[in-house]
């Protein structure tokens, strides 16, 4: 049986050997927020995207969800979120207890690299010997003692080696809507767990995801990563030396008041480029921790679909004045109080908006990004 066999059926296993209350004055979290989620179209909407959402009910949006996980890690002033500046003082509301230079403004978007050399350069102003925790925003993670555990044992593997760790989820079926990690053996790790990585695969055709599954050595990417201060500042000298140069113009106004002027100059001239792509896929140094803690990156309707309360035919609702009849296999989602009455679907996604109604079979939820396009080109940014 493979390893990654064997953890589906052991969950909980690891909880048993770190301390879940190991917060560290060093540790630093950095939330990426400034993605647009158009797949979640019509409820996601450029203005609003879909991080500072409720998308489950819970009454907790996406971002103070990820928030409220981090709390269990670090200080809740080693917290940092890097936002497009059009967001800023929707993080602002959404978490209060953020000070204004927690929350970094990103003047244009660039892709997540220059995210996280942004972040690495706040932090070094700060603590020269921190150790980080970069994650999107808009993930759902379902057993959170299990991920606090899974990030605290790849810190420890991240400050014993000089290495830069992602987090790779045990898969459970043959998804084409993730990106996959390979792994090798495990040598010279502090856990059994922590793997090398071999090759990162983009979202694969399902042909070769079921190869990937069948094979017993992959993983899905989960986008997120732990590394030291010391570790990625090389990584990016390394791999990525010119927007790291860049960045390190502005030193002295890291924490002043000049810092915003600095990155609305800088940022424009930074390569557009992907941390998945511009460091971890070219570096010689990336571990994976396999990992398994309840994860989604919910990004489309079908999977939250997955993670939602279902009725006996199968259908998941969200929304007091939903009415459902000979209805199967569908998600409805009202973000309005219009009161839906829905008759006959099978295998449909349903959302409800004030402005805006969607209709769509969950086979065909890629198209989303069509529509949305199509009325970009027909009524500006009206819809969107």
């Amino acid at each position: 049986m493979s390893t990654v066999r064997s953890l589906r059926g052991k969950r909980h296993e690891h909880r048993q050997f770190l301390d879940l209350q190991m917060i560290n004055n060093h540790t630093y979290c950095v939330i990426m927020a400034g993605g647009v989620g158009s797949r979640f179209w019509p409820m996601s909407r450029s203005a609003y995207p879909k991080q500072f959402l409720d998308f489950l009910g819970l009454g907790r949006t996406l971002l103070q969800q990820t928030y409220d996980r981090f709390l269990d890690i670090c200080p809740p002033e080693n917290i940092l979120v890097v936002t497009n500046a059009q967001y800023a003082g929707i993080v602002k509301e959404q978490l209060p207890a953020l000070g204004d230079q927690q929350i970094l403004q990103e003047p244009s978007r660039r892709n997540t690299a220059p995210c996280v050399a942004y972040a690495n350069h706040v932090i070094a102003s700060r603590d020269p010997e921190a150790r980080i925790i970069v994650a999107p925003s808009d993930h759902l993670v379902m057993d959170r003692p299990a991920f606090v555990n899974t990030v605290n044992l790849a810190m420890e593997q991240a400050m014993a080696k000089d290495c830069l760790v992602t987090l790779g989820i045990v898969p459970s079926r043959p998804d084409t809507g993730y990106g996959y990690i390979q792994f090798g053996e495990a040598t010279n790790t502090v856990h059994h767990r922590i793997r090398p990585v071999r090759t990162f695969t983009e979202k694969p055709d399902l042909e070769t995801a079921r190869r990937f599954l069948d094979s017993g050595d992959f993983l899905w990417n989960a986008g997120i990563f732990i590394w030291s201060l010391k570790s990625i500042t090389q990584a990016f000298r390394n791999h990525l030396p010119a927007m790291e140069a860049r960045f390190a113009q502005g030193a002295a106004s890291y924490g002043t008041p000049s810092e915003h002027a600095f990155i609305n100059e800088t940022y424009g001239d930074c390569e557009n480029v992907s941390i998945d792509y511009g460091i971890m896929e070219k570096a010689d140094n990336v571990l994976t921790v396999m990992s398994d803690f309840g994860w989604s990156d919910l990004g489309t309707w079908g999977s939250l679909y997955t993670h939602l309360p279902k009725d006996a035919e199968g259908n998941a609702a969200v929304g007091d004045q939903v009415k459902l009849y000979d209805c199967t296999n569908s998600v409805v989602h009202a973000h309005d109080d219009r009161l839906l009455v829905l008759q006959g679907l099978e295998g449909h996604i349903v959302v409800s908006t004030a402005d805006a109604l969607l209709v769509c079979r969950k086979e065909d939820e890629q198209k989303i990004r069509t529509f949305v396009n199509d009325l970009k080109a027909e009524s500006g940014d009206r819809y969107i």
